[in-house]
């Protein structure tokens, strides 16, 4: 009985999370609180001699939990700047040319989704790209092409690097992965992007032209991008040298960030600043550390093993496959969460298997990622039937992509 009402907590989780635009009560909200009350049953129903082990399990998934957050809000903190600051605008203004063929900028805004979510965090990424296609006078239809295809982008990026995309930090951090074996996927998380391109640029015809709008920014502003993409680098060589963990590396680069925004800002920007990231960020920390909590709650109870005896009855390279596409409909940081907890054995082609799956293939239904939601909810033209049209081109590329990702990995590491 308790079992049936813990397991019903987390559909109810899940099931908050697919209709969250049908309801409008945030993501975050409804999973931190359904995550906190389902230990919380956990110790209420425990017999006392079990509250130690239960307590040191919480602690344990809280551990991880903090790790990823910390790394996360680092990440988050950089880009929120950059982007109120206008660096980030700035750069694509001088990216992208007044006036280009719609084809043309069909493919521009997909390599320059695919490069962004590279190094940012996919809500920022799918932000910025979103503005810049507002820039643009686009017809209905082209827009919600354009949509869909930095969507998949956004997702598509994040796969080979940790900076990139909440799931590839998950299994790079659980030791399946090093950072120069992650580098391979950009081949075919490029591939599949620029073929989706393709596909959805078919008869595509005219020009479109965007006004350039100046902004200001200051010397200090390029300075702290400096500091970013140091960290980024610095990042990569720590750890590959001398195994410095990713996240004290970041928190490095961070404290350089408020060190140098502190000597040159006045006391109300840093407040203006820190706003910003409140508004934009700290609801996607929450959503992750409650969908967390609840992974964490069903690995105590046992469900996942279940979850390791459906994956392991096939071969791993059809297993993630299908867990890609599973993502699209129980969001794949649960859904990588949990594969993480049952430990399945793998070996190198398939841990990279299934980190571009778990990556890309939530691009299949627009709630199937962070960035098909913010993509519904900021543009009128992308509801979620409108988006299911578009499914066979998503499944084509992703199909693609997860394809060449096997061959290529079993080529190099086989």
């Amino acid at each position: 009985m308790l079992e049936f009402a813990l397991i019903s907590i987390a559909i109810l989780a899940l099931l908050s999370i697919v209709f969250e635009e049908v309801t409008h009560i945030n993501k975050a909200t409804t999973t931190l609180f359904l995550g906190c009350l389902s230990w919380v049953i956990l110790f209420i129903s425990a017999d006392p001699l079990q509250y130690k082990d239960i307590n040191h399990n919480l602690e344990d998934n809280l551990l991880e939990i903090s790790v990823l957050w910390l790394f996360l809000m680092s990440t988050m903190t950089f880009v929120a700047y950059l982007n109120a600051k206008g660096v980030i605008q700035m750069a694509v203004q001088k990216l992208f040319p007044e006036k280009l063929s719609v084809r043309g900028l069909m493919y521009l805004v997909a390599v320059f989704s695919l490069i962004l979510s590279a190094i940012c965090d996919n809500v920022t990424a799918t932000l910025v790209s979103l503005t810049l296609l507002e820039s643009f006078n686009l017809p209905k239809k082209t827009k919600l092409k354009m949509a869909i295809l930095v969507v998949f982008a956004v997702n598509s990026g994040g796969v080979s690097l940790i900076t990139g995309d909440v799931t590839t930090l998950m299994i790079f951090l659980d030791g399946h992965v090093q950072m120069s074996q992650l580098l391979l996927l950009a081949i075919p998380a490029a591939v599949s992007v620029l073929f989706l391109a393709i596909i959805l640029s078919t008869g595509a015809k005219g020009e479109v032209v965007t006004e350039q709008v100046d902004k200001s920014y200051e010397r200090v502003d390029i300075l702290i991008a400096t500091v970013f993409f140091t960290t980024i680098i610095m990042t990569m060589l720590m750890n590959v040298l001398f195994s410095v963990p990713p996240v004290l590396t970041f928190l490095t680069g961070l404290s350089i960030m408020f060190l140098v925004g502190r000597i040159y800002r006045t006391n109300d920007e840093e407040t203006q600043m820190l706003e910003y990231v409140r508004k934009i960020e700290i609801d996607t920390l929450l959503f992750f550390l409650g969908i967390l909590l609840l992974v964490g709650m069903l690995k105590e109870i046992g469900v996942l093993e279940l979850v390791t005896q459906l994956y392991a009855h096939y071969n791993p390279n059809i297993s993630n496959y299908f867990a890609g596409i599973g993502s699209a409909l129980l969001d794949n940081v649960p859904l990588t969460a949990a594969l993480l907890k049952a430990e399945p054995i793998l070996n190198t082609p398939q841990w990279l298997g299934l980190t571009y799956a778990v990556g890309v293939g939530g691009s299949l239904l627009v709630i199937g990622s962070a960035a098909g939601i913010i993509a519904m909810s900021k543009m009128k033209e992308l509801t979620f039937f409108a988006y299911l049209r578009y499914i066979p081109a998503l499944l084509a590329a992703y199909t693609v992509g997860y394809l060449l990702t096997i061959l290529l990995a079993q080529y190099v590491y086989s």
